[in-house]
């Protein structure tokens, strides 16, 4: 859900002298929120008056929100020089004395979210609308070759078998949502899609570096030219494998079936790049090659709705919105049920 929450004036503060100690500038002004974030705080600023974007944690910060913060200036560091597009790491800040929790500086970006927003020159243009599709899955395909042995990101590369580890590890998620009134056992086609997904899992390949929520509102797109300005939102980055990248980004994309219901409207001004059609730029551009594309297709459907059926549990815990739990809950069955599909030879974007 959006957290659309501005710095304090004491929090405004306290960066401001920051920015002072760090040599980053001398004045922080035009603070306000960006909407659109996910489970944190992203703020638009100006240092002396160049535009930055401040991203930390919620007000009340999750025990593994100070390590999230340091994932993403991870990834950032990791990313510079490279051919992804991504916001330029400005600065970051362990120092809990400063805002309480960890928090970055990057660059701001000029762009419009296709998750919540359409720029007009796609509105008019179905041709932009087609290249930035091949953009959006090409620039996936850079990702998943940037070097990363040596850099700051390899410190997430976990030992032993990074597949073998994903339905354990998202089941277990699943159970941690347990409470008073929610139990796994009422999303019962989890525990049969896992067992598919156990009994065909592929032999590991390369480590590479994935996003690990690659849809459209975690993309940025140019407003002059029919390309990826940014990926944004990096929280779930790891090293793993990257076609995990490419099964998330041909089930969260919105021409044809749409089971997240993100990036719909630009969908229904047609035009769009189809699935194989994604597929082949991620290829040119130098993409991973597999035979079980199925399999990627079917995990990303089970990890993903695992996710957002949290929301779910919180809001029968009381702890969530009803228009939230309600439509995410509804998009894990859609998830679901579209990776059991899958997972019987019943692809739809094949």
């Amino acid at each position: 859900m959006p957290v659309d929450v501005t710095l304090t004036e004491a929090e405004t503060d306290a960066l401001r002298d920051w920015v002072r100690r760090t040599g980053i500038g001398s004045t922080v002004t035009g603070v306000e929120p960006l909407t659109g974030g996910s489970q944190n705080i992203v703020v638009r600023l100006q240092v002396d008056g160049r535009p930055m974007v401040l991203r930390r944690p919620p007000p009340h910060p999750r025990p593994t929100s100070d390590n999230t913060m340091r994932r993403e200036i991870a990834v950032l560091q990791t990313l510079k020089g490279t051919a992804v597009p991504h916001p330029e790491l400005i600065a970051g800040c362990e120092d809990l004395d400063v805002l309480g929790v960890v928090f970055y500086l990057m660059q701001a970006i000029d762009g419009f979210n296709p998750g919540t927003e359409i720029d007009e020159a796609y509105i008019r243009d179905a041709g932009m609308r087609h290249r930035a599709g091949l953009s959006y899955a090409a620039s996936l395909a850079e990702l998943g070759k940037v070097p990363w042995e040596g850099s700051p990101l390899a410190a997430l590369k976990r030992p032993g078998s990074f597949l073998a580890r994903q339905v354990p590890q998202f089941m277990r998620l699943l159970e941690s949502y347990r409470h008073e009134r929610y139990a796994p056992e009422s999303f019962p086609s989890v525990h049969l899609l896992a067992e598919w997904l156990e009994s065909h899992r592929p032999e590991d390949t390369e480590p590479g570096i994935m996003h690990g929520d690659c849809h459209l509102s975690n993309v940025l797109l140019r407003r002059d030219v029919p390309e990826v300005a940014a990926f944004v939102d990096w929280e779930m980055c790891t090293v793993g494998d990257p076609l995990l990248d490419l099964g998330w980004m041909l089930i969260c994309w919105p021409d044809g079936p749409n089971p997240i219901d993100v990036g719909s409207e630009l969908a229904a001004l047609g035009g769009l790049a189809t699935r194989p059609e994604l597929v082949e730029a991620y290829l040119a551009a130098g993409g991973r090659r597999t035979s079980a594309l199925d399999w990627y297709v079917a995990m990303a459907c089970f990890k993903l709705a695992i996710v957002i059926e949290g929301t779910w549990s919180r809001y029968l815990a009381g702890q969530a919105s009803a228009e939230a739990g309600e439509r995410l809950h509804a998009s894990a069955e859609n998830l679901i049920e579209l990776g059991t599909r899958v997972s019987k030879g019943d692809n739809p974007f094949a």
